[in-house]
């Protein structure tokens, strides 16, 4: 007899998916799942014993974040000249890696509100997944403008605040101020929002906890969540309330973070094309990123059948569509440096493209350009190891465009007398390596506490769930 919380199905519209030569609607989910078979095998990973080979992971994801404790604790104690910047080039690493975390903490949002406003219905086996990365990334981000203060027990300074500081202020006109407002705010609506999602399914999870002390916690979190025709009701209102309130979020966040570069009068980075250049860039690099965790999840979690290659193909139709916006940007700034006239524009994308960091560039232009253009290709968009190695390339790629962006841009400015190089410190190195395991040491903990897919919303688009 099925559980009474395997029919905590939600709304249902049609169609269900598009099309095949026939004119029937193909299901989005594989293997013809009953509701109660959506239930176990959902549910089932959060219930049972890890495997070893996901202790193994944590392992490697723990000692990536000890070292990038390690590096932190470095730049706190003995400061910031333990880093390789000097006194031309006074952004690095740490803001490179910080938009660059910003940037893949884009796509689960998108998923979550602006798909689910479009009802487009192939975003509900990952859309808790993508909002989930999109959390812990921007935690990620959250580290780096903290340590690069150099004083981080100081840092809620930034906020605006009654003090007694007298004329010591926030600077209002100041981008870095935006970014605080603007990443907090958007922090916590995606917080929110995937918390509400998640109420049908703690639920679920509270019925079937075997141990008091998890059923009393499970409750606690589900907010008395009893399944009622009231309570979907208003969970549809507030789900579909806060899709909107995420949406221009989406399109803000990076909006604000590019003008940290737009709003100053460096050669390369005044340009008013950045906004839209840098939410393009973001989606990208965002979907990119969900790929490469969709793809090695749905293996090891066996969920194939759930993550289809019609879901990886659609996330790869978007990749292929915002790397071609990047590229017409790249080549956008080609242009108006030459059309601009002005001799410090052209020579900062000169020496972008031949000077010493020529490397960074073309391998930059390499990721984000050519490799999406495989996707042309059916059989390169419906195989997962493909997707795998280019969605990596792409993240390889918009690293190395903010990298470019940011040092080649400083190194050489108005003056050859002030020119110098700048190379990371091992510091450094062990900083961004602990963003990593940071973000994948939170991801592993969620696929074991948390249903990785949104099994409320996939009972939905059941092929059985329209008659």
């Amino acid at each position: 007899m099925a559980h009474e919380a395997d029919v905590l199905t939600g709304p249902a519209d049609v169609p269900i998916g598009k099309a095949d030569h026939y004119g029937h609607n193909l299901p989005l989910i594989d293997g013809n799942k009953s509701y109660h078979q959506v239930t176990e095998e959902v549910f089932g990973p959060t219930e049972r014993r890890p495997p070893v080979a996901w202790w193994i992971a944590i392992s490697i994801t723990l000692s990536m974040l000890m070292v990038g404790v390690w590096g932190g604790y470095q730049t706190v104690t003995r400061g910031i000249g333990t880093w390789g910047l000097n006194r031309t080039v006074g952004w690095a690493f740490d803001i490179t890696n910080f938009v660059f975390w910003v940037g893949i903490g884009h796509a689960g949002t998108l998923i979550s509100a602006i798909l689910f406003l479009f009802r487009q219905r192939w975003r509900t086996s990952i859309n808790r997944a993508a909002e989930a990365m999109t959390i812990f990334a921007v935690m990620c981000a959250g580290t780096f403008p903290i340590i690069h203060m150099g004083r981080p027990w100081l840092a809620f300074w930034a906020t605006p605040y009654p003090n007694s500081r007298g004329p010591l202020w926030v600077n209002f006109k100041s981008p870095l101020l935006w970014d605080v407002f603007a990443i907090s705010t958007y922090f916590i609506i995606s917080l929110t929002f995937w918390y509400i999602g998640l109420l049908p399914d703690l639920a679920t999870q509270r019925d079937r906890a075997t141990t008091k002390w998890k059923r009393t916690l499970l409750s606690l979190f589900s907010l008395g969540w009893n399944g009622s025709n009231r309570t979907w009701s208003r969970y549809e209102t507030v789900y579909m309330l806060l899709a909107g309130l995420s949406t221009p979020l989406v399109v803000s966040v990076h909006t604000i973070v590019s003008m940290d570069f737009a709003t100053s009068v460096i050669p390369g980075w005044h340009a008013t094309i950045f906004p839209p250049y840098f939410v393009a860039g973001a989606v990208f690099s965002g979907f990119a990123m969900v790929l490469t965790l969709m793809i090695i999840a749905r293996k090891v979690m066996n969920l194939e059948e759930y993550i289809t290659t019609r879901h990886l193909e659609a996330m790869t139709k978007v990749v292929l569509a915002t790397g071609m916006i990047v590229g017409t940007a790249y080549a956008t700034e080609f242009f108006t440096a030459w059309y601009s006239g002005n001799p410090y524009e052209r020579y900062v994308f000169l020496n972008r493209a031949l000077g010493p960091y020529a490397w960074a560039y073309w391998m930059m232009v390499g990721c984000n350009v050519l490799s999406p253009q495989f996707f042309w290709f059916k059989k390169v968009r419906t195989t997962p190891w493909m997707i795998l190695i280019l969605s990596i390339f792409v993240n390889i790629g918009m690293w190395f465009e903010r990298f470019v962006i940011i040092v080649t841009s400083l190194h050489r400015d108005y003056l050859p007398s002030s020119w110098a190089m700048y190379r990371p410190t091992f510091v450094e190195v062990a900083i961004f390596i602990g963003s990593f395991g940071l973000f994948f040491t939170l991801f592993l903990l969620f696929t074991r506490v948390l249903p990785m897919i949104a099994a409320s919303e996939v009972k939905g688009v059941l092929k059985n769930a329209d008659h």
